[in-house]
């Protein structure tokens, strides 16, 4: 942060990266606009190391588990205790699993990928996969909401109980933007935001240091350890961000099913 305060020196003035160098132009290009990405080569490689984790883990299905396999139980339980049964309770829980499971893990590898040298791409630092899995979660939820309560879940959903009819007119309107617009808008917006700014910040002090080390100016020179330190500092966070927003992410998507499976009590 400290090169972005530097005024032009020997070396000129220093230009700091963009979203466009964190988006890669295409790797096998077809038709005139868009081609196969790095952003999807990493989402299909993410599914292959996922798949093959958990089936790695679960071959041997020994009554005392290897490393490998408790790691995966460990994994499993996790979600399945700490999120989904924490949180959604009962005996309604289990179903849903698979799909908190898949999300945690999912969202948890493309995450990490930005702090694996080389690689350096959190893929939901693009907006297009966190509004694909935000819209997947918003249209289960409804339908689980639909499914459990019928049409009468949109009125559970937008018109609170124990509410003084005179005040309804207010509360209706905001209850069905604050649920049917703004959840799904935060609940992409916060896992990209996120991934792309903690990324580009990463990218900013690498390019200082870059940019510092170039100059003929000893004192300049030595800023650059100043900023190296704070760029160590910025990876460790981002690097605890990455898994933070995939609890987040599944939390939120067992909040939201929790809500629409007991619309009704609520």
């Amino acid at each position: 942060m400290i090169a972005l305060a530097l005024p032009a020196q020997d070396s000129g003035e220093f230009t700091p990266p963009g979203i466009n160098e964190m988006h890669l132009p295409a790797i096998l290009p077809w038709g005139a606009a868009e081609g196969f990405s790095k952003q999807m080569l990493l989402v299909l490689l993410s599914v292959a190391i996922i798949a093959t984790f958990f089936v790695l883990a679960a071959r041997k299905r020994q009554l005392v588990p290897g490393k490998l396999q408790f790691a995966g139980e460990a994994a499993y339980g996790f979600v399945r205790n700490g999120i989904a049964k924490d949180i959604i309770g009962g005996r309604d829980f289990i179903k849903y699993v698979p799909l908190l499971f898949s999300l945690f893990f999912f969202i948890l590898v493309n995450n990490i990928y930005g702090a694996i040298p080389l690689i350096q791409l959190p893929t939901f630092s693009h907006v297009g996969g966190a509004y694909v899995l935000a819209g997947l979660v918003y249209f289960t939820w409804i339908a689980i909401g639909v499914k459990k309560n019928g049409l009468r879940y949109f009125k559970l959903a937008t018109v609170p109980s124990g509410v003084p009819w005179f005040i309804l007119p207010i509360v209706i309107p905001i209850e069905i933007i604050s649920n049917f617009l703004v959840r799904p808008v935060t609940h992409s917006l916060r896992l990209f935001a996120t991934m792309l700014a903690g990324h580009l910040i990463v990218m900013i002090a690498g390019s200082g240091i870059e940019f510092l080390v170039m100059q003929e100016n000893i004192l300049l020179k030595g800023t650059s350890v100043l900023v190296l330190a704070g760029a160590i500092a910025m990876y460790m966070l981002e690097a605890l961000i990455m898994v933070l927003q995939a609890y987040v992410f599944t939390l939120l998507t067992a909040i939201y099913i929790e809500g629409a499976l007991h619309a009704d009590s609520h």
